[in-house]
């Protein structure tokens, strides 16, 4: 039988081969067929939808997957809860409430996303500076602050909407909360997918952190670690990441779920290892989500729609698992 660790590396190199075959599948999949021949040869049309959407349009799939998978994987260990997610400190909701605003008081797809994202990182930010208040160190606390921010989002957000036009703005607002990677072009891309990569290796690099926070917290402290100062920069990170994301994405549900919980179900550890297949699978599960978006219907659908078919049984198994356990 082999070892947890031979396993786990089995498991990473499977995944990554999984990831591979769906993003090279990504890039000829679409409204406009391409193939590997029209792009050899030259053609024109072929290499500039090849060059200014599927290319972009992959390399978010794959890297905004394996971003939310690894973010996932932070916040479940952090808060020792399998079903925390981004959603927990405001970061969804402020980068809703951001979007409207974009979108009713802004123009151009870059200033949306770079007000989705200030949206975001506003919410995190008042988030912990709410938790910081309580000096216990608890992740209650932190839990409590993303609840109260969630719903002062919320509210932005409806009154936002109330404001837009509801033949044109509305509708931008409603599409871009369901999530979509239609339309990113090489020209958003790159300041945001920077800092993603930026804050996933810092993630890497602080693996062992992050695993002792999921220790007791007596535990850590006899370890000579500031539990409350490491905890409230790790989520930072972690909220930075996703931040970069759903700011180009919109909001996709679930795979922060999914992919960590499934990473751990395989591997049965919580291993670094672990994190990295995490990415893995969450790269696969958006990758898979966006063909079938574009490839399912007569029209585009959203991604959030397949993420959360999956995603939704999957919450209830955790659910009956956890009363069995």
């Amino acid at each position: 039988m082999a070892s947890p660790t031979v396993k786990t590396k089995l498991l990473n190199g499977a995944a990554l081969f999984l990831l591979l075959i769906l993003a090279l599948a990504s890039l000829f999949i679409g409204k406009y067929p391409l193939s590997l021949e029209g792009l050899l040869a030259g053609d024109e049309l072929q290499l500039r939808v090849f060059q200014t959407l599927r290319l972009s349009r992959t390399a978010v799939g794959v890297i905004g997957g394996f971003a939310l998978g690894v973010a996932g994987f932070v916040y479940q260990t952090v808060f020792r809860n399998p079903l925390a997610s981004p959603d927990i400190i405001g970061v969804s909701s402020g980068a809703s409430a951001g979007a409207a605003a974009g979108i009713l008081f802004l123009s151009g797809g870059a200033a949306v996303t770079l007000s989705a994202f200030s949206g975001a990182l506003l919410a995190v930010v008042l988030a912990l500076a709410l938790s910081s208040l309580d000096r216990s160190g608890k992740n209650s606390s932190i839990v409590l602050a993303g609840i109260a921010v969630h719903a002062l989002a919320q509210t932005a957000l409806l009154c936002l909407k109330l404001m837009a036009d509801p033949e044109r703005q509305l509708a931008s607002i409603e599409y871009w909360i369901m999530g979509s990677l239609n339309g990113i072009s090489l020209y958003h891309i790159p300041g945001n997918l920077l800092l993603c990569a930026g804050c996933l290796a810092l993630l890497f690099l602080l693996h062992r952190q992050i695993l002792l926070l999921s220790a007791e917290e007596g535990e850590a402290r006899m370890l000579g670690v500031n539990v409350g100062r490491l905890r409230l920069f790790i989520l930072l990170i972690a909220t930075l990441t996703v931040s970069s994301v759903v700011s180009l994405t919109g909001l996709i549900s679930f795979v922060g779920l999914m992919a960590p919980h499934c990473a751990r179900l395989l591997t049965k550890s919580n291993r670094p290892g672990t994190l990295l297949l995490s990415g893995l699978l969450g790269g696969s599960l958006l990758c898979t989500a966006d063909i079938l978006a574009r490839s399912v219907g007569s029209a585009e659908l959203p991604v959030s729609i397949f993420t959360s078919l999956l995603g939704a049984p999957f919450l209830i198994f955790l659910i009956i698992q956890g009363r069995q356990d």
